[in-house]
């Protein structure tokens, strides 16, 4: 569990990072419907929790350096306790205090009257503004608000900054209890995988193992996916985002299952492959092995100062010179890594980067230069060959095998971590479990 103090810190470290004039302005997610009057289960915006650690919706945080009052401002919704009955307990303004560590707190609705008074004398707003139009038009108003009075000596805010850039670049290095988090994630996802691969058998469908991943997810504390489960078998297995998991599998199939948990707001995010019947075919081993053989060579590249192109270099070069000794691939190494013949087969990147999100942020280039990997930078390493029916020029023994092996590996200052180490995936590892 991530401490208020560790909160805070963030807050500190972000209001020093924007200077005293400037004023951030944060939105918590707003609930998203699902159908008629059910919503899908709240999930907070990542930044809003970064900096807060405040999981209700309905609010709005301001971090307003050097102000008097207090330095961190919280709106949310007011205690209720006819609304209290029906979808639990609110932190409430004291809460919001006593609990989160905010100088001030005062209901949402007060937001709108509050927040030209916040703005006054600030010259830089950090927002991230177009993601919630409602939210832009509160803002503006406010903006309007203040411009109005300005022949009563009022200074309005000068400027917008997108908000994202600073606080994305901070959540790119995770603190030691934020990889606590994501290690757990994984550690459940793992044996999640390898229990799948336990009770795999031809004639299940695709949902069973789907529905046996969550359960394992949920016993242990990943009570959410970090994103939705791709289970493919056949030529699913080369549909590389496919989820309608619904596909009854059959005996020589192979199986791919790409899931992972989300363990107190962090992602895990592990794919694994594995013969459906548990023994894998002379060319679904083929195709493996080379997998096999990229990943860890991608894994390898995973060290601090290291470009991130570095992983997907080390990767393609494995796979194109395997599809070549497979005769999938014709021609020399160097010509056939020049024209990218590769992404026949290969056609995604190495990884990205895990974290809050599934698809966490930080950019990957800076001033059109990759960028060093550093401890404390988590990342995925994913590559795959998949090669569906009809694939022009290849013999028809080669269909509708699709391998992915991934993994989450942790960037330490002396080279790596796989979080996800305990998910098998040596083939007899895989096969004795399978018979076992």
């Amino acid at each position: 569990m991530i401490k208020m103090t560790e909160f805070a810190k963030r807050r500190k470290q972000l209001m020093q990072k924007i200077g005293p004039t400037g004023i951030v302005v944060v939105f918590a997610a707003p609930p998203a419907s699902r159908n008629g009057d059910a919503d899908y289960p709240y999930r907070q915006q990542s930044d809003f929790y970064y900096l807060t650690g405040f999981e209700e919706p309905d609010a709005v945080a301001i971090i307003a350096p050097k102000r008097k009052e207090g330095e961190f401002i919280l709106f949310n919704r007011i205690r209720n306790r006819d609304e209290e009955i029906w979808t639990g307990q609110r932190a409430g303004q004291t809460g919001a205090c006593k609990h989160f560590g905010a100088d001030e707190a005062y209901p949402i609705d007060q937001l709108s009257k509050k927040l030209p008074d916040l703005l006054t004398g600030r010259e830089e707003v950090h927002y991230t503004l177009g993601t919630h139009t409602a939210f832009d038009a509160l803002l503006m108003d406010a903006l309007n608000k203040l411009r109005g009075r300005i022949r009563s000596g009022i200074q309005s805010p000068l400027s917008f900054v997108d908000l994202t850039c600073t606080v994305h670049e901070m959540r790119l290095i995770k603190s030691p209890a934020e990889i606590a988090l994501m290690r757990k994630a994984a550690q459940i996802s793992a044996a999640a995988h390898l229990h799948a691969m336990a009770i795999c058998n031809p004639g299940m469908n695709e949902s069973d193992l789907e529905a046996e991943i969550t359960y394992q997810f949920q016993i242990h504390g990943g009570r959410h996916h970090a994103y939705t489960p791709i289970v493919g078998s056949g030529i699913h297995s080369c549909t590389l985002h496919y989820n309608d998991n619904n596909r009854i599998i059959k005996n020589k199939d192979i199986v791919l299952i790409d899931a992972g948990c989300e363990y107190q707001n962090y992602a895990s995010d592990i794919t694994r492959t594995f013969p459906a019947n548990g023994r894998f075919s002379n060319e679904q081993r083929a195709i493996y092995e080379i997998v096999l053989e990229a990943q860890l060579a991608g894994i390898k590249a995973v060290r601090p100062k290291a470009e991130w192109c570095a992983v997907q270099n080390a990767i393609v070069k494995v796979i194109t010179q395997g599809l070549m000794e497979l005769k999938l691939l014709k021609g020399n190494l160097h010509s056939l890594l020049e024209q990218k013949a590769y992404t026949k087969f290969y056609m995604h990147g190495a990884g990205h980067w895990l974290g809050l999100d599934v698809h966490d942020v930080g950019r990957c280039k800076i001033h059109d230069k990759w960028r060093r990997l550093e401890p404390g930078m988590v990342l995925t390493v994913e590559p795959g060959i998949y090669i569906p029916a009809g694939t022009e020029g290849v013999p028809k023994q080669w269909h509708n095998i699709g391998v992915r092996i991934e993994d989450d590996v942790l960037v330490t200052p002396s080279g790596n971590d796989v979080l996800s180490k305990d998910a098998p995936k040596m083939i007899e590892d895989i096969e004795a479990i399978m018979q076992g």
